[in-house]
């Protein structure tokens, strides 16, 4: 069975409708079909490569040396030396952050990967192979975490709720078959709508977006299982009220082939990443409400500088400040990027970080 005829069997079943979470994980992640269980190399820089989109670690090595200042800063603090990544991708940001912990004398004692596709994985374990010592890869999520937790890019790629507004009500979207392909369709819900007053004179009738239970669920797990530590997740979003702007009433979701990007996700269904940006006050209500303390909030420009990247920078080819300049730039990954970070509530510390820029109370 292909992937196409799984999900139109998953239709089936579910009575001929499919929330679209569901058909976002099943595209994303059915073993064997789905888009990151494939053999399609999906990070690279440039579209020639094969690959689809780049991520921060594939464009500087110097985004994972300047992170590294950070989880060094929280392994001091908390007195942990572990690091555990989620979906470490292909594997460059843990290459870039053990050499640099090691560089900085933070004691790193073993770093862990929780990783589903086991394709990524096989390629984790090929570049990783220097430190295999010092490597180990999960399935799941520990009942007790003591380390510095990282995840670059993995909030948005968690399965997404879209619901849609006529004006008069809110309806959930979901996905229906279409012939040979699919189609959206809207059903009444008892999903929660965002934002009932976003302060801008309400939703336009019309307005499409997301909902993200699935990644709010992840963080509240993971503060529940956290007993020391700290935890950083760099991903693409915004505050709520930004997000639920009613000038944004199309959504974010998006999907990346070829390092094109397109809004249908019904489409070349398995052959292209589908993504939606993260509502990061979602994310910091769920990790307060489980026992989380928020550290500090900021764009990633800000963050990496204050994590000492200019220092870094003095001592980097011309090339590699080039390339290093897609990090911070605004009209690149610089303001659109997003830092969270977390500690536990009986553990916080002034994170470096969140030392200039911290946008908390955005949140």
């Amino acid at each position: 069975m292909n992937l196409v005829d799984k999900l139109h069997a998953e239709i089936a079943a579910a009575g001929g409708w499919l929330p679209f979470d569901r058909f976002m994980a099943t595209a994303l992640y059915a073993p064997g079909l789905g888009y990151y269980a494939g053999g399609r190399r999906k990070f690279g820089q440039m579209p020639g490569e094969g690959s689809d989109f780049v991520t921060a670690p594939e464009m500087s090595p110097l985004f994972g040396r300047a992170l590294a200042r950070q989880l060094a800063q929280a392994m001091d603090a908390s007195g942990c030396r572990e690091v555990m990544e989620f979906g470490a991708g292909s594997g460059a940001l843990a290459v870039h952050l053990i050499a640099e912990l090691d560089a900085l004398g933070a004691g790193l004692t073993r770093y862990r990967i929780v990783e589903l596709s086991a394709e990524l994985r096989e390629r984790q374990r090929e570049r990783l192979v220097h430190w295999r010592d010092r490597v180990e890869w999960l399935d799941e999520l520990p009942d007790e975490i003591e380390a510095v937790v990282v995840g670059n890019e993995v909030l948005d790629a968690m399965p997404v709720q879209l619901i849609a507004f006529d004006g008069q009500a809110w309806r959930e979207r979901g996905v229906v078959s279409a012939g040979e392909g699919f189609a959206f369709e809207d059903r009444d819900s008892m999903l929660r709508p965002p934002l009932q007053d976003p302060g801008y004179g309400g939703f336009v009738p019309g307005t499409v977006t997301e909902i993200h239970p699935q990644a709010e669920a992840f963080v509240r797990t993971l503060a529940r299982r956290l007993k020391c530590g700290a935890a950083f997740f760099i991903d693409y979003g915004f505050p709520e009220a930004e997000y639920y702007h009613p000038q944004r009433h199309g959504g974010t979701l998006m999907c990346h082939q070829g390092h094109m990007a397109d809004p249908d996700p019904l489409h070349a269904v398995g052959d292209k990443d589908i993504t939606a940006h993260v509502n990061f006050t979602g994310i910091a209500l769920a990790g307060q409400d489980a026992g989380l303390v928020v550290l500090g909030y900021t764009s990633q420009a800000n963050f990496l500088l204050n994590c000492g990247i200019a220092d870094l920078l003095a001592g980097a080819t011309l090339g590699e400040r080039a390339m290093a300049h897609r990090l911070l730039a605004e009209h690149e990954m610089g303001e659109l990027f997003k830092v969270i970070g977390f500690a536990p509530l009986n553990a916080p510390f002034d994170a470096l970080g969140f030392e200039r820029g911290d946008r908390s109370h955005k949140l």
